[in-house]
């Protein structure tokens, strides 16, 4: 099987600080040729650092009150078209953030609090009827891997 993964759990410096979240069997599959890493936020040129972002009320606020709902909208649909042209059937999302979070998000107060919902790309990529996991809940046959980060 052929994944769309979150850039950063590749480890790619693309999160809002500058860092990542490498994750060791994200990036095996990166090596390997069977993963095509991609950052919604990138790809609409948001830049690194910035101010984080959170969902509320189906839009997309940085933490200083800026709508970037349709910066994020852009790039979860060109990062779609990267994961198509790919022909990638599974996805491995960074859990909890507004682009690629599914189950839950952080609910728009910056407080660290969770609530239910999906990110903006994994909406997309959902109703595209590709499979979602994340770095927390990796694919079966990736499943021993995640012990090993623990």
């Amino acid at each position: 099987m052929r994944y769309v993964v979150s850039a950063c759990l590749a480890g790619q410096a693309c999160r809002y600080d500058g860092g990542s979240n490498p994750c060791p069997a994200v990036i095996r599959l990166v090596e390997e040729g069977r993963a095509v890493p991609a950052c919604p936020e990138g790809l609409a040129a948001l830049p690194v650092p910035r101010p984080p972002c959170e969902q509320a009320g189906g839009r997309v606020f940085s933490r200083d009150g800026r709508d970037l709902s349709e910066d994020f909208l852009r790039g979860a649909r060109l990062a779609l078209r990267k994961a198509l042209e790919q022909n990638c059937a599974a996805a491995i999302l960074k859990s909890r953030s507004p682009s690629c979070g599914f189950g839950l998000i952080y609910d728009g107060t910056f407080s660290h609090r969770l609530c239910p919902g999906e990110g903006v790309w994994a909406r997309l990529l959902r109703e595209e009827g590709i499979e979602l996991y994340s770095e927390e809940s990796l694919p079966p046959e990736l499943g021993e891997e995640k012990k090993d980060q623990q």
